[in-house]
């Protein structure tokens, strides 16, 4: 980790245990956890308000699953860069399961056709989306992505779950240094 990170970079949950909040879908038990916990994830659009730990979730995932982890911000990426995850995906040299996750943040603001290009392998399995939004999804992303991924929404923060991380910062060696 490097000192300059921000303290939330830097006290990133790195596993379900760590993760604090969305008690309502990561609850031991609850279907997302099993799902991550099998390393049986399907697709995934998550949607929550800024802060609510969407990409924290995203990386959890990729810490507890055995697959690639590609991460593009859908504000600075296009297609080209969704094709090279595929290339990469589908070179059994560098990735011999053939599959990946790409975790594409602001999802929303990819257009049609960039959506688009994700459908075929999202279809075919070759790529495990988990997209992540500030907004409805389902105002805001391609229909066809939606009835192939499961919709979760994530809630705000409350202050018990804010106390709780504040918390582990201080105590986390990663923390206030």
């Amino acid at each position: 980790m490097d000192a300059k990170e921000p303290l939330a970079y830097r006290v990133r949950p790195k596993s379900l245990e760590e993760y604090v909040g969305q008690e309502h879908v990561l609850g031991e038990g609850k279907l997302l956890y099993r799902t991550i916990k099998a390393d049986r994830l399907s697709s995934i659009i998550l949607f929550g308000p800024p802060g609510c730990g969407k990409t924290s979730l995203a990386r959890v995932i990729s810490e507890t699953t055995k697959y690639k982890f590609y991460k593009i911000n859908a504000v600075t990426a296009g297609v080209a860069d969704i094709k090279r995850v595929i290339e990469e995906t589908q070179n059994y040299m560098l990735n011999p399961i053939g599959k990946s996750i790409l975790f594409i943040d602001e999802i929303h603001r990819f257009n049609k056709l960039q959506q688009d290009a994700l459908l075929p392998y999202v279809e075919n399995g070759t790529i495990i989306l988990i997209g992540a939004t500030t907004e409805n999804p389902y105002f805001e992303v391609n229909k066809a992505l939606i009835s192939r991924s499961m919709v979760i929404k994530l809630e705000p923060l409350t202050q018990e779950h804010v106390f709780k991380i504040l918390k582990n910062a201080v105590e986390s060696k990663e923390g206030l240094r």
